[in-house]
């Protein structure tokens, strides 16, 4: 069957000038046909600027370099390179633009085609931390130009040993003179953990805080005791002491006379020992030892009417040493109060 219809073509085509031509026709005929079917219109859309263009190539690739249209290294090209066409197919390019970022010390001239700072950043391989900064947010579009700075942000915890100070306690003393003091206790420091997180930006330190504290050795108290034992010379020398608690100005008079005092005992006047003396027991409590300028030592254990605030009676054995006296304003010395002798 194949064969006979060789031989058959070949009777047509084979007598003369004639069937030459309608060869050539037949051959042309079906070179337009074909080249027909291979020409496509498509749209080349560049930065949002569309224009038509027709190729007889049957890629984004071979569109593009038939129309003389180049790539730079980091335009971005849709459909890929390697897609086939049809009629009226859009063929979009993002041309890259120079950017600008600040990053680990170093300055990088970046050409990017990505819509934003996140994509740029992923792109380029600049990864974030979690705590890194940038200096515009994230989602900034991407502009020709733009400038972008990382900052890169590292957080430390340090433990750092404090010392801990001590106190000072002091206690009085009334077995010692007013003004004198001794360390009975001396002061140790203690110690605490003190936990810091330290920010740093760059490698700079910006912040540190304390975070928590933690006392691995309590310090120890530094004891004194602080004299208030006060005393008067009672003779010119200084060779005699009088120690006292307190000092009181007092107008002092005088009684004599037989009975009992307020605290059920038979009132004296003993200049060598202890005499009697009658008080206001809201100043001086009774049962207290004092001594009395001009008069020696004494009990308060009398009391009295006339006897109010800052007046004493002292007790006479008899009215003519009383009228001797007279009202005198003296200075009282408590030397011990009851309980205390």
């Amino acid at each position: 069957m194949v064969e006979k219809f060789k031989q058959h073509f070949k009777r047509v085509f084979s007598n003369g000038p004639k069937a030459k031509i309608v060869l050539c026709s037949i051959v042309t005929s079906v070179l337009i046909l074909t080249i027909y079917n291979m020409r496509t219109t498509v749209i080349v859309r560049i930065d949002n600027e569309e224009q038509r263009i027709v190729t007889y190539k049957g890629t984004v690739k071979g569109a593009l370099q038939s129309n003389d249209i180049t790539l730079g290294e980091k335009d971005k090209v849709s459909p890929q390179l390697e897609d086939r066409i049809n009629d009226d197919d859009i063929i979009s390019i993002k041309r890259a633009v120079p950017i600008e970022v600040y990053v680990d010390g170093e300055t990088l001239e970046i050409q990017t085609a990505e819509s934003n700072i996140e994509d740029m950043l992923e792109a380029e391989n600049i990864t974030l931390n979690e705590d890194d900064k940038l200096s515009i947010s994230a989602d900034t579009l991407i502009t020709e130009d733009l400038k972008l700075k990382v900052t890169r942000v590292e957080t430390k915890d340090i433990v750092e040993t404090q010392a801990l100070d001590y106190q000072t306690v002091v206690k009085n003393d009334d077995s010692m003179d007013k003004g004198m003091s001794k360390v009975v206790q001396e002061g140790t420091q203690g110690e605490k953990e003190v936990t810091v997180k330290v920010i740093y930006e760059d490698g700079v330190e910006v912040e540190r805080k304390v975070v928590g504290e933690k006392i691995t050795k309590e310090p120890t108290s530094k004891v004194v005791h602080q004299g208030t034992l006060s005393y008067v010379a009672l003779s010119r020398g200084g060779d005699s002491k009088l120690y006292y608690k307190q000092a009181l100005s007092v107008k002092a008079s005088a009684y004599a006379g037989d009975g009992i005092t307020a605290t059920g005992t038979v009132p004296k006047r003993n200049p060598s020992g202890l005499s009697t003396i009658a008080v206001d027991p809201r100043v001086i409590p009774l049962g207290t030892k004092v001594y009395v300028e001009g008069y020696g030592y004494a009990v308060a254990e009398d009391t009295g009417g006339a006897i109010k605030n800052n007046k004493i009676d002292i007790f006479m054995n008899s009215t003519r040493e009383c009228y001797q006296w007279g009202v005198r304003t003296v200075n009282l010395y408590v030397v011990a109060y009851p309980g205390q002798w």
